[in-house]
């Protein structure tokens, strides 16, 4: 039966395609850029992609992805609301595909980016990457004489879900072992990751990262998978893992697009990629290492558009804020921010530069990496392979007569002695430490061998932060605290005699099902007054020099935690996983 006597005949013989009746517009391309138009894509971006398309001879919609205009799941959406369908969630892929698909060759539904969900009644659900291509759905109706029901999958997850469920089995035999000595001829791997399939797959879990809120890619090769991880607000969720036989290939791929030696898979390797995704100019900051089965690499991302250096954004407390900004305001000085790796340190003091920064101010920093870039700031970077140390950088910079110097860390006695010198000779300091309390910082600048008359004469405030999730506000849910929950944390005067209320998380699709959206700043602000000053002259340890601090108006973090968690803003449970506080 030809494909027009198929679409012709009656549902009840089993081989029509059992498209929705009421379609919005008609099924066409110009359909879909109607849909997307109406759905709030600019006009001009839409007549931008004609034009283009008109000259290369590509798709309208193809070409609004690859400029950025667009997400793929934009286009998804758009297609299903054409279409009168639904959009496939990832849970809908199925662990096993329906009988019937041995009828259906693996080349052709990975060719046409076709994958069956279900096969109930007579009739198949198929999930297409490219629903207005209606060939497909004639096409398997014809060979496994069901009717098709069509449903529009996002690209990057339908082809993850095929690379999972249709691994080597239209890879010629013999094939499979030959791959190792292949991975060592550095030309074949550029013939790899030169691949149409292999660039789509790669450019489609970068674009997911960036559409979805990703900070980071993690790519870790296994015996038998790539097993592929995106971190969400500090924890890591897995995604599809494509076929370990396609792992060199991704590896080389990114590795090109990084301009690093796809030769080298002894050696960790790093670099850095930008890339134009939604419209916006995205950087990938790129570290690869070797590991048992290959090559594990991990991606940051640095999205400028998706980060806001606002103090109200970073949710730390408006008399943090206060005390922070009073710091930043002095003349000369020194201000730390303090804690651990991943407690967004870096992004508290690009708030503070933008701040700062002026015409009537030169505002340079010393970073390593630079991870985004300030318009109107000096960035420079550290680079100890040629000399270029902390220390051999600030000491030249202090020539090109600064105002405010942002120092990325201070690592070393040498370093800590320069920045004390910058302050005294009237620049303002920013930088960092790696320590797990204000207070503490004071006995780890003690231990690096700086004197404590120079602490006391250069320290204007030290600012130690912990990240906590936020809650989804559009899901979370309010409960009356557990008496013993109540009694552990102190929560009894935040009650004045009413019920303590605590939000919890519940899950929804704006947050990914995880209850959570976002993460915020939770911080301490110690500043070195009177008390603070005798105690560091006497020696005293961190301990004492916190209580000291309270005493004097600092709200420690731990409190500051609880504060946010009975403002609704995170949970009682987020608080203690990430500032671990003895309670």
């Amino acid at each position: 039966m030809n494909t027009t006597a198929m679409l012709a005949t009656n549902g009840e013989t089993g081989t029509t395609m059992n498209f929705p009746k009421t379609l919005s517009k008609p099924a066409t391309l110009d359909g879909l850029l109607d849909t997307l138009m109406a759905g709030g894509i600019d006009l001009r971006a839409i007549e931008r992609a004609r034009l283009v398309a008109a000259d290369t001879g590509q798709r309208a919609d193809s070409v609004m992805l690859q400029l950025g205009l667009v997400s793929e799941r934009q286009i998804a959406e758009a297609a299903a609301a054409l279409l009168g369908t639904v959009v496939v969630t990832i849970d809908r892929y199925p662990l096993v595909l329906p009988d019937c698909t041995t009828l259906l060759t693996p080349r052709f539904l990975r060719s046409v980016r076709a994958l069956p969900l279900s096969d109930q009644d007579g009739e198949l659900v198929v999930a297409l990457a490219d629903p207005l291509n209606q060939f497909v759905p004639s096409a398997i109706a014809e060979a496994t004489g069901r009717s098709v029901r069509v449903e529009v999958g996002v690209s990057v997850e339908l082809e993850a879900a095929l690379a999972r469920l249709l691994p080597d089995l239209d890879q010629p035999e013999g094939t499979a072992d030959e791959a190792g000595p292949l991975e060592e001829d550095a030309e074949r791997l550029k013939d790899l990751a030169s691949e149409a399939p292999v660039i789509r797959l790669v450019n489609q879990i970068i674009a997911r990262a960036v559409e979805t809120n990703a900070s980071d890619i993690h790519m870790e090769p296994f015996e038998d998978s790539l097993r592929i991880r995106y971190r969400y607000d500090g924890v890591l969720q897995e995604a599809e893992n494509p076929p370990i036989r396609m792992a060199a290939a991704i590896v080389s791929r990114i590795k090109i697009m990084a301009r690093l030696d796809i030769a080298e898979r002894r050696l960790p390797q790093d670099g850095r990629i930008r890339l134009a995704v939604r419209g916006q100019d995205v950087d990938f900051r790129v570290s690869t290492v070797a590991s048992m089965h290959g090559e594990t690499v991990v991606l940051r991302v640095l999205d400028r558009s998706a980060v806001q250096f606002d103090w109200e954004k970073l949710g730390l407390a408006p008399a943090v804020v206060e005390r922070l900004g009073s710091a930043l305001d002095l003349p000369n000085g020194i201000v730390l921010v303090t804690g651990p790796t991943g407690s967004g340190k870096t992004t508290t003091l690009y708030t503070g530069l933008l701040a700062l920064n002026a015409i009537t101010r030169k505002v340079v920093t010393i970073e390593d990496p630079v991870e985004y870039q300030l318009r109107g700031i000096n960035q420079i970077q550290v680079r100890p392979q040629i000399g270029l140390s902390f220390a051999n950088l600030l000491r030249t910079i202090l020539r090109q007569d600064p105002d405010v110097i942002m120092v990325g860390e201070i690592r070393d006695l040498e370093t800590a002695q320069i920045a004390v010198q910058s302050a005294l000779t009237g620049h303002l300091v920013l930088s960092t430490l790696h320590t797990n309390s204000a207070a503490a910082t004071i006995t780890r600048l003690r231990d690096m061998g700086l004197e404590d008359y120079l602490i006391t004469a250069v320290l204007r405030g030290i600012l130690a932060q912990r990240l906590v999730r936020r809650l989804c506000m559009a899901c979370r849910r309010s409960g009356e605290a557990p008496a013993a929950i109540v009694e552990r944390f102190g929560l009894d005067a935040a009650g004045h005699g009413r019920p303590i209320m605590l939000w919890h998380p519940i899950g929804c699709p704006s947050c990914r099902g995880t209850g959570f959206r976002g993460r915020q700043a939770i911080a301490e602000f110690l500043i070195p007054d009177q008390a603070v000053e005798r105690l560091i002259f006497a020696r005293a340890d961190h301990n004492e020099i916190e209580r000291a601090a309270i005493a004097g108006g600092m709200v420690p973090m731990f409190r500051a935690g609880i504060a946010a968690a009975l403002a609704g803003t995170t949970t009682i449970e987020e608080v203690v996983r990430s500032i671990q506080a003895d309670t």
